[in-house]
Formats: C-alpha cells, sequence, structure tokens
C-alpha cells in the first residue's frame, strides 16, 4: 500500500531538516536562515530557501534573492500557505565560472490531497562572497532527451529494411 505524502511541519532544532538532508534542523539550514552561518555551496542556499518556505520565512527569502536582496523588506501580509511536502535536489553544477552554479530540482507539495511538484533548474550566483539565487532558467520538467540519437537522411533506416531512411519512412515520420 502506498503512503500518502504528508506536508513537512514546522522543525525543531532536533527533528531532521525539512531540505531532505538527513541532519538535524539545528545543524542543517537553521543557522543558514539564521544568518550565523553561510552557505558554502548554491545547493545549501536552495536547500535553505526550501526550508525557509516551510517555515515561512519570506525575510530569509527576501534576502537571497539578486532581485530583492537590496529592497527593504515589506511582509506581506497574506502569504501563501503552501504544504510542502518534500524537496528533491537532481543535480547541483558549477558554471564556467567559480561563482556561477545551477540547482536542477523539484519541490514537492499538496493541493486537495494530491502532490504535485514544482520544477525548477535555478541559477545562484556567488556576490561578495556569498551565494544568491538569480534566476529560474528553466521552470517546469527537463526536456525529454531521445534514447537514439534521430537518424540522417542517408543512415539506414531504423525499421529495418536496408533501404536509406530518405527513401523509407523519412516521410512518414
Amino acid at each position: 500500500m502506498a503512503v500518502s505524502p504528508s506536508v513537512i511541519a514546522k522543525p525543531t532544532p532536533e527533528s531532521p531538516c525539512p531540505c531532505g538532508s538527513g541532519k538535524p534542523f539545528a545543524q542543517c539550514c537553521a543557522p543558514i536562515i539564521a544568518g550565523t552561518v553561510r552557505p558554502e555551496t548554491a545547493e545549501q542556499l536552495m536547500r535553505a530557501r526550501f526550508t525557509a518556505h516551510v517555515t515561512h520565512d519570506s525575510a530569509f527569502i527576501h534576502r537571497t534573492y539578486q532581485a530583492t536582496a537590496k529592497l527593504p523588506f515589506v511582509a506581506d501580509e497574506k502569504e501563501p500557505d503552501i504544504g510542502w511536502t518534500r524537496l528533491v535536489i537532481k543535480s547541483h553544477e558549477l558554471g564556467g565560472q567559480p561563482d556561477l552554479a545551477y540547482v536542477d530540482f523539484s519541490a514537492y507539495y499538496l493541493d486537495r490531497g494530491r502532490e504535485f511538484s514544482l520544477d525548477e533548474k535555478a541559477e545562484f550566483k556567488r556576490l561578495g562572497g556569498e551565494w544568491i539565487y538569480t534566476r529560474p532558467l528553466r521552470e517546469g520538467p527537463a526536456p525529454i532527451k531521445a534514447a537514439h540519437p534521430k537518424p540522417g537522411r542517408n543512415d539506414p533506416c531504423p525499421c529495418g529494411s536496408g533501404k536509406k531512411y530518405k527513401h523509407c519512412c523519412l516521410g512518414k515520420a
């Protein structure tokens, strides 16, 4: 029997961190959100931003987003109450420069009893020694890559006829 996903409760210092690292909250994202520890990687900042969404710490989200970081924080009176269930980091890659990184992730949430995902590939930059979320590079799931390369016009037809692709199935595709 499948287990239904449940909304992550606001963490206590000893409870597992909502980011899914397996570490206790007090030793994982709590010090980053509090500002006592700097994230060493873009992935750590991404995990802390997710945890800040779970804990409704809008100020942290505001100051770690490049577009709003230098603006004064004004609390939103009607904060969205999203029931986050889990975070899955699919990849963490360094960019072409040492202070540029990308994190591909899925953040899952419940809506009317069904689990949905917010999929994104995000860009992060290290400015003044601190990682900051700059922008989404892709929203939605990653494009599906073909298992086999598309045949060229003069390649043998993949249907197995023995003819060239251009004389067989090219016009039918």
